[in-house]
């Protein structure tokens, strides 16, 4: 399962790495459940790149990204938002998208 990140452990795996995808999600959201296991699939293949942030223990995070809808994937370069993903999408999208910004 994708590490579980809060607002101290976001700000690090942000600046630790090129390139991160966040999965914002919460427990009781039915396509947040769908994509658990898309969002897991993709942690096996870039480990150092996938994390999720479960909002209702993080509003203050879900706040300062503006996360409105849930499921909603934020891809951050160098520590900058560089595109966001609300809804599911499908697993090679996120491929990728990550295979995009690592190069």
């Amino acid at each position: 399962m994708a590490q579980e990140l809060n607002q101290d452990s976001l700000e690090k795996k942000i600046k630790d790495n090129k390139v991160v995808l966040v999965d914002f999600w919460a427990s009781w959201c039915g396509p947040c459940r769908i994509l658990n296991p898309i969002i897991d699939d993709v942690e096996n293949l870039f480990p150092n790149n996938v994390a999720k942030v479960n909002v209702d223990e993080n509003m203050d995070l879900a706040a300062k990204y503006g996360v409105r809808a849930l499921p909603t994937v934020i891809i951050f370069k160098e520590g900058e938002v560089i595109e966001r993903m609300p809804g599911l999408s499908s697993k090679d999208t996120y491929m990728d998208k990550l295979k995009y910004y690592l190069n």
